[in-house]
């Protein structure tokens, strides 16, 4: 992996494989869909930006040190899928930022966070 690769980020085939990718907005229609039956956690990632991918890195942190979270995980690549990251937006009615993590239930944002206020255990704070 080179030197800008670890700065700036990879691609995503090397991310953990607790990710759902979102590439289309088939796959946004159907991880809103799998929202009715367990929360998802959208988390919208700039590929360019250090500071994305540090908080992207600290989250996946996280969830890696939490036993089984009754959270599904989606990722949104910012920088290939911006036309999915605005109809992400209408359609949960959350003002656009990155990076961002947004907690769905019940094909609604429950909550949303954006730069160092993501944290797992803020969001499942929110189930409750």
């Amino acid at each position: 992996m080179s030197f800008f690769n670890n700065l700036f980020g990879s691609s995503t085939s090397e991310l953990p494989e607790f990710w759902h990718k979102i590439e289309s907005e088939e796959d946004l229609k159907l991880a809103l869909e799998h929202s009715t039956e367990k929360p998802i956690v959208i988390f919208k990632h700039s590929t360019r930006c250090m500071i994305s991918k540090s908080v992207l890195r600290n989250f996946e942190n996280e969830i890696k040190n939490t036993n089984q979270p009754a959270i599904d995980f989606y990722y949104l690549d910012l920088l290939n899928h911006r036309n999915i990251s605005n109809e992400i937006a209408e359609q949960l009615k959350v003002t656009h930022q990155s990076p961002q993590a947004i907690l769905i239930k019940d094909q609604k944002a429950i909550f949303n966070a954006s730069h160092d206020r993501i944290s797992l255990d803020i969001m499942t704070k929110h189930l409750d």
